[in-house]
């Protein structure tokens, strides 16, 4: 086309407007028959499309159409220029139009229809059976029936549950009550989305209609009805939690992400019965029970077609009878491409997801297919070389040696504990004993952490710690996070020391070596004359030198960074470390839950003590001033507390904005010398009604009449942190409240999480689960310092660290865990106490330092093998052995063999023979013993025969047939059954059951062995609970024949325990040396790196 043709055409449009429109027309009119003629072939297709035709200008229809077809009186379909149009029509331009007027009409018509029908039909399928409900009361009637089937379905799983061991219970939603988005995040339904709800009809309660939902999905209101059931907003997010006696229990929420053993990663959908899948004899019970009920049926006279429909009744939801129809209680899990039903009684194969250390969140996983297998292969290959790494930490950390505390000043440990004022929890007596054991009856350093709560008694325990070391003639420091806190410290610490002629000094900020005071602190500890030095970071200064630092106790040692516990490396070399934290850093409680360090946990909350009311809510005045009034009104102070020093004059105004009359004073890190200790003994003392500060109080601040604190921004705060400031409060009986207050704007995903854990955990000693719900939100991060951090991601925290724990068990062969001590009830083995510690007389080692290094050296044998070198040695030196001290060797040959053996008690009991006669038989509990131990020791011995003289007895509850199971000496042992089957796939043996209870025996063990340290007579423990050697007729000895038969009866089992524990030992030492040389290999290479990026200029 020439540019006169176009010139034309522009003429043509300009001066003949009608046949533009007729153009226009027939175009348009060509587009609705295509769209009316595709119609008839696929208007099932079209319910979820709209028709839209414009009447804009361009007169063009518009296809395909939108989403949720609406069609309404307002929408019209207009010819083009109908109605516009003055001229006159030619009749074939009317029949035209006429006929085209016809076939919208008949679009819409067929449109409305199927609209109706849609909607009727989604109605239906999401509302069931109140899909037809027009009036309240049918309504109510239907809720109430539905409401009694729901309970009666709920009870019937909690009995399902409980009639296979296992307890089963409902937890109340997370606070505040939320819905969920599906993977487990609580959301808030915010004033918009509920005003939106209300516009669209909604009034709070009802069933929610089809109509309410967003075009986005995204409203999810509660109470609704969910596959024709009511479903209320706490049902919808209520969770479970089961368990057993047996001591392994999951807490799980609708939508959370679960891990399965054997099936990977799933989503928690809630719990339900189902039919239970029958064995061959459960299979013939049914059909017995079937047959009798129809036979009782026809007996009463039933007829042909009743007999047919009580049959057809069989195995339906009407069939009750759990012989007939035997149901179970199952926990419904989704997955990628299957849900799979989880029995209750085997829960323990789920855990929650939890890897901080994770990006996004995860994938569900597919049951079809060999994904999981092949992540669970390559996580499992991670763990057998970090199970190298962790034995080699072990091998280090055996190696380490010092010089033990004597125990013969216990008894001067023990009176200094009476003047404790308040009488011990329970967890605090075992923290002593743990503490005790450490520091006394072992020869490698102490590396403890004490785990408690804000106010539980962590303190008590480092204080009873810190005078042993003194009274042993040794120094001990105390390091404090904040000047607050070693002011405390110091106060309560001088208090105590005081009658015993203890010498404290506290050393703190602003006393250099440069400084009078500073320097003669300083000489007077690198002299000895201090006993014991309370301080901050100035004792981490390179200028401050110890003359003899026994014990270095590390309070909130997650306030302490990276190059601070560099430095603590260097000055705890050879010394006992005691480490106080509420809420352990993730990395730290990585290591204690793998082992690789000592942690006692203090649960038991002091009498009267109150769990603090946590509100989490965003910012508001109101609140602010509703919390202060009402504990003024009560009489009582508040604290307030701010993340930067710079916000705390905008919360002074605004704080006297609404209080003119209120008293206000300010602590935070950056006032003058000793000001902010000043200020805090100020207002403790009533001077002030609000106490202005930054995290400064997080630590060492104990005023009970303070009982309101208010966190400004606390999304800007960690965890930890989050949990001391709340722990500030609720320090008397007097019920104490805490707001977390944040603004919206500026929460993050991780924040959000920290503030709902706080929510959530609201119990007295939730400390250590505040520090697990941490590591599950951070990630661990690299553990040893290995490139392992991203394979707990892969398959969960909990499961990777039992493929861990697995891993460094069959690497160790024979998991046996020894005692450190063994309480003898008899007079001639006991080496404790007034009177039976082991001496040696100084007429046979008269130097008295070499004197009470060897009294040491055999108190601390590992083994008998040592003691009898080391009485060797002592012929070679200093002559034969006098007949006294052969006598006590004797002593210290028992305890060498019960500690290898974790035998805790040794004592003697009646026992009635078949004939009636009493005997006293020698019984020697063993709460680590199990059988594939004993079972293993025989294994090494000749025609796997037990050893003569003592018999092994199990309870039933750890015995693979479920009964008490008795292995009497000198018969042979049937080895291959009580030995766990093992595979190279840690997963394989899963249905075995057999490694499953592993690790809660462990635990047991742990927990019931330090128990017979105070036992006195053998009566005031129930031996049948444990396992347990018994020596027939050792009551008939006396005196050192006792103890000669036990030896000869235990020394066979000693041997084999010995011999594997040589192995383990050498199998360490050789992974120690190998982990040095990849650290070497590493290090030379990135150095080589770094040079070789040097000398090309790459780097500067």
């Amino acid at each position: 086309m020439n540019k006169n043709d176009t010139k034309n055409a522009t003429m043509i449009k300009r001066k003949d407007p009608l046949l533009r429109r007729r153009m226009t027309m027939v175009i348009s009119i060509f587009f609705l028959d295509i769209i009316h003629t595709s119609y008839s072939f696929t208007s099932s297709i079209t319910t979820s499309r709209r028709l839209f035709i414009s009447d804009s200008n361009s007169r063009l229809f518009q296809y395909p159409p939108r989403q949720n077809i609406q069609i309404s009186s307002q929408d019209s379909y207009s010819t083009p220029d109908e109605e516009t149009y003055t001229g006159e029509w030619t009749s074939a331009e009317r029949d035209f139009l006429n006929e085209n007027k016809q076939k919208r009409q008949y679009i819409e018509k067929v449109l409305e229809e199927d609209e109706k029908n849609y909607r009727l039909k989604k109605r239906r399928e999401r509302l069931g059976k109140y899909a037809n409900v027009t009036t309240a009361s049918e309504f109510a009637t239907l809720e109430k029936i539905e409401t009694q089937e729901r309970e009666w379905e709920h009870n019937r799983t909690i009995e399902l549950a409980k009639s296979v061991g296992v307890t089963l219970q409902s937890i109340p939603p997370r606070p505040p009550a939320s819905s969920t988005d599906g993977e487990g995040r609580a959301l808030t339904l915010s004033t918009e989305a509920r005003e939106k709800a209300k516009s669209l009809g909604w009034d709070g309660g009802g069933v929610v209609d089809l109509d309410l939902e967003d075009d986005d999905g995204e409203l999810d209101l509660e109470p609704s009805v969910k596959n024709g059931k009511i479903v209320t907003k706490a049902e919808n997010v209520e969770g479970i939690k089961v368990g057993s006696a047996g001591g392994w229990s999951l807490e799980v929420f609708p939508g959370d992400f679960v891990v399965h053993r054997k099936y990977g990663i799933g989503r928690f959908d809630g719990t339900t019965t189902k039919a239970k899948n029958l064995n061959d004899e459960e299979r013939k019970a049914r059909d017995r029970r079937r047959l009798a009920r129809l036979q009782r049926a026809r007996k009463r006279g039933a007829s042909e077609k009743q007999l047919a429909n009580l049959k057809s009744k069989f195995g339906t939801d009407v069939d009750t009878d759990p012989v007939s129809n035997p149901q179970m209680s199952v926990l419904v899990v989704v997955y990628a491409d299957a849900t799979v039903h989880v029995p209750v009684e085997r829960a323990y194969r789920l855990s929650r997801y939890r890897a901080g250390d994770a990006v996004i969140k995860p994938r569900l996983s597919r049951i079809k297919g060999e994904t999981w297998a092949k992540t669970t292969s390559k996580v499992m290959a991670s763990t057998a070389q970090l199970a190298q790494d962790v034995l080699a930490l072990y091998a280090t950390r055996e190696m380490l040696t010092r010089a033990p505390f004597n125990p013969s000043l216990e008894g001067v440990v023990k009176d200094f504990g009476e003047t404790f004022p308040f009488e011990p929890t329970p967890d605090q007596k075992s923290c002593f004993e743990a503490v005790e054991n450490d520091m006394v009856w072992r020869k490698r350093p102490m590396d403890r952490l004490i785990c408690g709560d804000v106010g539980f008694g962590k303190t008590e325990v480092a204080v009873r710690a810190l005078y042993r070391c003194a009274v042993n003639g040794r120094q001990a420091a105390l390091l404090a996070p904040t000047g607050v806190l070693a002011a405390q410290h110091y106060k309560n610490i001088m208090a105590r020391m005081e009658p015993f002629n203890i010498t404290v000094s506290m050393l703190r900020g602003g006393m250099g070596k440069n400084t009078k005071a500073g320097r003669i602190l300083r000489e007077d500890i690198s002299n000895g004359k201090v006993n014991m030095i309370i301080g901050t970071h100035a004792l981490l200064s390179h200028s401050l030198q110890f003359k003899d630092l026994g014990l270095l106790v590390v309070d909130e040692e997650q306030r302490f960074g990276v190059k601070q516990k560099e430095r603590l490396k260097l000055i705890c070399n050879g010394v006992d470390v005691l480490t106080l934290s509420a809420t352990p850093i993730p990395r730290t409680l990585q290591m204690s839950l793998s082992g690789i360090r000592d942690t006692s946990t203090l649960r038991s909350p002091p009498p009267m003590r109150k769990a603090t009311v946590t509100h989490v809510e965003e910012y508001n005045a109101e609140i602010v001033h509703k919390a202060i009034k009402e504990e003024l009104e009560r009489g009582g102070q508040c604290y307030y507390v701010c993340p930067r020093i710079s916000m705390l004059e905008d919360a002074s105004k605004t704080i006297k904005g609404l209080f003119p009359d209120i008293r206000i004073i300010t602590a935070h890190g950056r006032m003058a010398k000793q000001g902010a200790e000043e200020n805090v003994a100020d207002f403790a003392e009533g001077k002030a009604d609000v106490l202005l500060a930054t995290t400064v109080i997080e630590n060492g601040v104990d005023i009970p009449t303070v009982n309101t604190i208010i966190i400004q921004n606390a999304q800007m705060f960690g965890m930890s942190t989050l949990y001391q400031l709340r722990g500030r409060v609720g320090r008397s009986s007097t019920r104490a409240k805490c707001y977390f207050l944040h603004k919206d704007d500026i929460l993050t995903e991780q924040s959000a999480a920290r503030l709902q854990t706080m929510a959530d955990l609201q119990k007295l000693g939730s400390g250590f689960d505040v520090a697990s719900r941490d590591l599950e939100i951070r990630g661990a991060g690299s553990l040893l310092g290995t490139e392992q951090s991203g394979m707990a991601a892969r398959v969960g925290f909990d499961l990777y660290m039992r493929m861990l724990k697995k891993s460094v068990r069959q690497l160790r062969g024979l998991d046996l865990g020894g005692v450190v001590r063994t309480n003898v009830l008899l007079p001639e083995g006991n080496i404790e106490g007034q009177g039976n510690m082991f001496v040696i007389s100084p007429k046979y080692i008269q130097d008295n330092v070499v004197r009470k290094k060897q009294e040491t050296a055999a108190r601390l044998a590992e083994n008998t093998e040592t003691l009898v070198a080391l009485t060797k040695q002592w012929k070679d030196d200093f002559g034969p052995l006098p007949t006294a001290l052969q006598n006590k060797l004797k002593s210290l040959h028992l305890h060498a063999c019960t500690r290898q053996l974790g035998i805790d008690l040794v004592g003697l009991i009646e026992t009635t023979t078949e004939d009636g006669q009493v005997r006293h038989d020698g019984v020697l509990r063993a709460p680590g013993l199990r059988p594939r131990h004993w079972a293993t020791i025989c294994q090494s011995l000749p025609r796997h025969i037990s050893p003569k003289g003592v018999n092994v007895i199990f309870p039933d509850r750890f015995t693979p047939s479920a009964e008490d199971l008795i292995i009497e000496g000198g018969t042979k042992c049937n080895v291959n059954s009580l030995l766990p089957k093992t595979s190279k796939n840690l997963l394989e043996d899963d249905e075995d059951e057999e490694w499953d209870a592993l690790d809660q025996e462990e635990v047991e063990a742990m927990k019931e062995i330090s128990s017979a340290v105070d036992v006195v007579t053998i009566d005031q423990v129930d031996l049948q609970q444990y396992p347990r050697l018994v020596i027939p007729n050792l009551g008939e000895l006396k005196g050192n024949a006792r103890i000669a038969a036990i030896l000869k009866a235990l020394l066979p089992a000693v041997k084999v325990v010995s011999q594997r524990q040589k192995e383990d030992k050498e199998r360490a030492q050789l992974a120690a040396e190998l982990r040095d040389r990849r650290e070497a290999m590493r290090k030379r290479k990135k150095q080589e790196e770094l040079m070789e990026k040097k000398k090309n200029g790459y780097y500067y």
